[in-house]
């Protein structure tokens, strides 16, 4: 049975920095591409970033380019998001996903397992 269990949300100011954590288990995530998705209230659900399962090429939306960072830890089958320079807009619930993906990485469609999710709220 596959569980995605994320954490390390929380309420911050603008500027601040949060780190993420989606611990798997019932799967490997170094042979997964693992993948952060966010969704504020009244809107769609929305990528953010993802990380290969091979090679560890990671993408990331242009809304979070140059404060967000996706990485992974194999040994402790944990993905994070490091996410800095906070902005009120992005407050929303985080999500975690998994799936056998080799394209089209920002697809929620392509993911077949996903976490509960974690708040962040950030202030201004």
């Amino acid at each position: 049975q596959v569980q995605l269990v994320e954490s390390g949300g929380g309420l911050v100011q603008a500027g601040g920095s949060l780190r993420l954590s989606c611990a798997a288990s019932g799967l490997t995530v170094s042979t997964y591409a693992m993948g952060w998705f966010r969704q504020a209230p009244g809107k769609e659900r929305e990528f953010v970033a993802a990380i290969r399962w091979s090679g560890g090429s990671t993408y990331l939306a242009d809304s979070v380019k140059g404060r967000f960072t996706i990485s992974r830890d194999n040994a402790k089958n944990t993905v994070y998001l490091q996410m800095n320079s906070l902005k009120p807009e992005d407050t929303a619930v985080y999500y975690c996903a998994a799936g056998i993906i080799w394209k089209d990485y920002a697809a929620r469609n392509k993911y077949s397992y996903w976490g509960q999710g974690t708040q962040v709220t950030v202030s201004s």
